[in-house]
């Protein structure tokens, strides 16, 4: 699975060299390779403490006004971003920490975590994934989804996105 990992990292490349990024397909890349099936992808927006949709897959449409617009310290993107480092729960539909949103149960998803998109010190927003199984990540796991943060952090900060 490790050699999985550093593949979605390359093919995660080779997206953002295109002149128009198709963030969808960057999101897909990274849920195939962690084995997920639904994910997110958050951009901040410039000026504010408010993470804005860019992309997503298999989160029900009736979620999606909750998940549209997150700000920074609520839910587990927002966590994420607030604390810069990936939030992980084992199990959402059992979590009694307080760090999921009441709305995270109704995706049905289980294991899941949220990495924060940095480079250079800067945020740029969040990356999530999650399965429909109880799962803990690895740690190999999370520093491969926030390698793939830092590469899209990059490319944002050089203002192609």
């Amino acid at each position: 699975m490790a050699k999985e990992k550093s593949t979605s990292t390359t093919l995660v490349n080779e997206l953002l060299h295109s002149k128009e990024v198709d963030w969808n397909a960057v999101l897909e890349t990274c849920i195939t390779a962690f084995e997920c099936a639904t994910g997110t992808l958050h951009f901040l927006e410039p000026g504010t403490d408010l993470l804005q949709l860019k992309a997503q897959k298999g989160i029900p449409e009736f979620l999606m006004p909750k998940v549209s617009t997150i700000p920074i310290g609520k839910g587990m993107a927002g966590i994420a971003a607030e604390r810069r480092k990936p939030v992980e729960m084992c199990n959402l539909q059992t979590d009694a920490s307080g760090v999921a949103r009441p709305a995270a149960k109704e995706t049905k998803m289980e294991g899941s975590l949220a990495a924060p998109m940095i480079y250079k010190g800067t945020l740029y927003g969040t990356l999530g994934v999650a399965k429909p199984v109880s799962y803990n990540f690895t740690k190999e796991e999370s520093e491969a989804l926030m390698a793939i943060g830092e590469r899209i952090g990059q490319y944002l900060a050089q203002g192609e996105g």
